[in-house]
């Protein structure tokens, strides 16, 4: 895999550093909605365009977990940020467990919102024909969308998402990704893994749900938390951005600088 510097926004000017990974469905404009009521003295967040996504549209790559998280770790590096936090939501959530797995000693904490699992998530094969398809059927975006939010959003929002997420990805990556997110397997590498770990769920979101958490993140996590949003569904950054930061920030503050017991570096 070839070194390639993640196009990146930095928010804030917070000793406390957090990279931030966006979804399937969306760059780094997905984190758009709570930029306006962050901590940033505090806190200082890297929001990150994943290859094929945003800014890194066009960038080639094998669009894979670990291919994103060897981009983070180096992003980091230029950063100068030699330990730092990780909040991923979806598809980023999963990044941020391949990170956590790879470099532990360097993860003050992580937080998934909505996280894919590191044992990533099988599909039954109408939906999988629903996920694989939507790279080029707009349509499949939405059903997926609306699938994952209760079904109860308006229908202006569900097409304005499905349009940001048309402009913002690259039909290819965006298919390729699945693969990796939905089929990659690499939680053994997490087990007993002591990085303070948070998961927050959406109550309307029937894929990624806290039922899910406590069968995965929960076992994986020695010091795993777990949080279920009653008002949201997948899409927690638009569906309840106030309670969704109120949330994370709460728990990223609660670290005090000093670095944790963590396991040994696992090879990946």
């Amino acid at each position: 895999m070839t070194s390639f510097i993640l196009p990146h926004e930095l928010v804030g000017d917070g000793t406390h550093k957090v990279l931030a990974v966006h979804g399937w469905f969306a760059d780094r404009s997905a984190y758009a909605p709570l930029l306006h009521d962050l901590d940033t003295g505090a806190l200082q967040y890297a929001l990150v365009d994943l290859r094929g996504y945003g800014e890194a549209k066009a960038a080639a790559g094998s669009y894979t977990i670990a291919e994103a998280a060897a981009d983070l770790l180096d992003l980091a590096d230029r950063l100068g940020w030699e330990r730092f936090s990780l909040v991923g939501h979806s598809m980023g959530g999963s990044v941020a467990q391949r990170v956590t797995a790879l470099a532990p000693h360097r993860v003050r904490r992580l937080v998934g919102v909505s996280p894919v699992p590191a044992s990533g998530l099988p599909l039954e094969p109408e939906a999988w024909e629903l996920f694989s398809s939507a790279a080029h059927r707009p349509e499949n975006r939405r059903a997926i969308i609306d699938m994952t939010t209760g079904g109860v959003r308006p229908a202006a929002w569900l097409d304005r998402m499905v349009a940001r997420s048309l402009a913002c990805s690259d039909a290819k990556a965006f298919r390729a990704w699945l693969d990796s997110w939905a089929g990659g397997d690499f939680h053994e590498r997490l087990q007993d893994c002591r990085v303070p770990a948070l998961a927050v769920t959406g109550a309307l979101d029937p894929a990624l749900s806290a039922e899910l958490m406590r069968r995965t993140w929960l076992t994986w996590f020695t010091r795993g938390d777990l949080v279920d949003l009653p008002g949201a569904g997948h899409y927690a950054m638009d569906e309840a951005p106030l309670d969704l930061i109120r949330t994370v920030e709460d728990f990223l503050r609660a670290d005090d600088g000093t670095p944790e017991t963590a396991p040994a570096r696992h090879d990946a």
